[in-house]
């Protein structure tokens, strides 16, 4: 999900939207935080900017007609929206989609996850990224214009999400470029869930 949380909407200069803001990254998106981050080939297209997000893994089926939504998800975790911003400001100036600036290989960076139960409370969830040891981004679910039960039901009125589908839930502020040689740390409430994730 796209816009989010009201700080990152102002640091990017951009508006609340009027619903939702959906994409897609596909499969070959994935990649681990327990593999070193191959970014030196993308230098060519200008900033690659890193946006952390609570990360949702789907254990059943969902559709328009599923209730109780949250019972389907089955871990949570930490994802990288890695974001190719020139590219993208020249999209959203033509009125283009986003996905060459958002679906290329490797773009979709997930922490493992950490199993939830029927009655986990999604709405009061810290996350935090560290680059290079400096504090970049720090927020709580609690300030997400459209909490996760609303973001799944919002998904599934067009989408039927499977079981290994993966819905991130929008990034905070403190969103910024990476270089070859940084190192990545990230935790969710009290758990780091990757560290020493480096850039290559």
């Amino acid at each position: 999900m796209g816009k989010n949380y009201a700080d990152h909407i102002q640091e990017m200069n951009s508006k609340v939207p009027r619903q939702p803001v959906l994409f897609f990254k596909p499969r070959s998106a994935l990649c681990s935080t327990q593999h070193a981050l191959e970014i030196s080939h993308l230098s060519r297209l200008g900033a690659l900017h890193h946006e952390l997000e609570i990360a949702l893994l789907i254990g059943d089926t969902l559709n328009r007609f599923s209730d109780n939504l949250l019972s389907a998800v089955v871990g949570v975790g930490l994802g990288i929206d890695l974001t190719l911003r020139d590219v993208q400001a020249e999209l959203k100036q033509e009125g283009l989609p986003w996905e060459r600036a958002k679906a290329f290989d490797n773009s979709c960076v997930l922490s493992p996850f950490l199993p939830v139960d029927n009655g986990w409370q999604p709405n009061n969830l810290e996350l935090r990224l560290w680059v290079n040891e400096e504090q970049k981004q720090h927020s709580n679910s609690q300030l997400m214009l459209t909490p996760m039960t609303d973001l799944l039901l919002e998904i599934t009125q067009v989408v039927t999400l499977e079981p290994g589908d993966v819905v991130l839930t929008g990034t905070p502020a403190g969103v910024g470029p990476l270089q070859a040689g940084d190192s990545l740390r990230g935790a969710l409430n009290q758990d780091i869930l990757f560290d020493k994730l480096l850039v290559k």
